[in-house]
């Protein structure tokens, strides 16, 4: 058995005694049938991974819980040996023993991670993690999503009966192609001999990649929905800036359009500076950060890419969970593509728009950087995967509102709300004390707004060069 050993302190003991069961955590107790908790381990190992702790009883009707652990290592070998019967080919946990800090005993914590094939329970059932809850995907339609979502299958290889071959063959994008890219080649052959097309008709790629109006055959679940918002906070229908905009086309001119749409949207925004100054996002963070949304989404899910402009930040909803093995933590360090079929052949477009295959994200991310930007922020829901480009500065609140009154002579609360990005008023209000208690700025009683002190310039030379 591989392992590791942690002695907790106490502190750490009643954080793990207290942890709340959720979509990355579950307690359990030791006396658990290996075969019981299996169920646990696939749902885990299908969804995005998660942690495990055993050794924790829960009364079922109070929901007290206490410590109740393996008294040596050697008793959880049946735990070990159920691992080893789930996948005996793939290293997908790991094992630490957390030693009680005064009893000579332990919590086994068993960290799961997310799997690029399906694991199935000891009963033959693969379990999906949603919530805090294990559900079996126990028929065939339920499979079939699991395959999808982990990438195992490709909806791209799907064949679309109503999409002919002449609607790739006579169409402008297909011209487009054949005359910068393969010139002289019969289209029907080279489209058959791309794996383009099934049973006389068009597959999902064929028909992303080489038809002119994709939506026709793909309605609801092939186009991209723009919104603009005239807010820093939530969407609602009351902040929408008029009707939302759908972008449609193939692939590739469906990529360009949305990134040169969405350019034109925030050019027009203005932030709060020397009078109202431009919001400036890289055009290389837009752009890889869409593309990765149109070529890794899932066409599979009735439902389209969501790009969502608020007046400090972008944020860009993709169909589908992240694919393969590919999770969070390792989504800038790993490669997998849930359709590769549509990725490989955009790459050989003119000025193709995934370029750098591989790089994309890391792109994105540097792009930020220079700008002094904070990176984007990515989150997988159960549906799909989101990015948030925040116009935010990689400096402290402080800082932003130093450098704010070096051009203004006041501010209130709401203004450095949005202008640090800081959602609660009162954790606005926080900041401004510490500035005051370095003697930065003074509150204007009865009024409600924060103005410089005397010495405010002295102080910014000495403590913000």
């Amino acid at each position: 058995m591989n392992y590791e050993t942690e002695c907790l302190i106490p502190d750490r003991f009643d954080q793990v005694l207290h942890l709340g069961e959720n979509y990355f955590n579950e307690l359990k107790s030791k006396d658990i049938k290996p075969s019981r908790l299996s169920k646990t381990v696939s749902a885990f190992a299908n969804a995005s991974g998660g942690d495990i702790y055993i050794g924790i009883e829960e009364e079922t009707r109070t929901k007290k819980r206490t410590y109740n652990g393996f008294a040596s290592i050697e008793e959880a070998n049946g735990i070990v040996q159920m691992l080893l019967e789930l996948a005996p080919l793939e290293n997908f946990y790991a094992i630490t023993f957390l030693k009680h800090p005064v009893m000579n005993s332990y919590i086994l914590q068993l960290t799961v991670m997310k799997t690029a094939a399906i694991v199935y329970a000891t009963d033959g059932t693969a379990y999906v993690r949603h919530n805090a809850q294990n559900d079996p995907a126990n028929t065939p339609e339920k499979l079939r999503r699991l395959e999808l979502d982990k990438g195992i299958a490709q909806f791209e290889n799907e064949s679309i009966p109503e999409a002919m071959l002449v609607d790739a063959t006579a169409s402008k994008i297909m011209d487009f192609f054949s005359s910068n890219v393969v010139p002289n080649i019969e289209k029907t052959q080279w489209l058959i001999k791309q794996k383009l097309v099934r049973d006389h008709s068009l597959t999902v790629a064929g028909v992303m990649l080489f038809t002119d109006e994709p939506q026709i055959f793909l309605p609801k679940r092939s186009a991209i929905k723009l919104y603009r918002y005239k807010t820093s906070f939530v969407a609602d229908r009351d902040n929408l800036d008029g009707q939302p905009l759908t972008i449609e086309g193939s692939v590739y001119t469906q990529i360009y359009d949305a990134v040169k749409k969405v350019k034109e949207i925030i050019e027009g925004i203005k932030k709060l500076g020397i009078g109202f100054e431009s919001i400036e996002y890289p055009d290389e963070t837009l752009h890889e950060i869409i593309t990765n949304a149109v070529l890794h989404r899932d066409y599979s899910i009735a439902t389209d890419i969501q790009i969502r402009i608020f007046d400090n930040r972008v944020e860009v909803e993709s169909p589908g969970k992240l694919p393969g093995y590919v999770t969070i933590s390792n989504i800038l360090d790993s490669q997998t593509a849930r359709n590769p079929k549509i990725v490989r052949l955009v790459n050989k477009f003119p000025s193709a728009p995934n370029k750098d295959v591989g790089e994309g994200l890391n792109t994105a991310f540097e792009a930020m950087e220079k700008l002094r930007l904070k990176p984007p922020i990515i989150t997988e829901t159960d549906t799909s995967v989101l990015v948030v480009i925040r116009h935010e500065k990689l400096a402290s609140p402080e800082e932003i509102i130093v450098e704010y009154l070096q051009t203004h002579d006041s501010i209130k609360n709401g203004i450095g709300r949005v202008i640090t990005g800081i959602k609660s008023e009162n954790s606005m209000k926080t900041v401004f004390y510490r500035l005051r208690d370095r003697g930065f700025i003074k509150l204007v009683r009865g009024y409600n707004y924060w103005v410089k002190t005397d010495q405010f310039d002295r102080l910014v030379t000495e403590q913000f060069k």
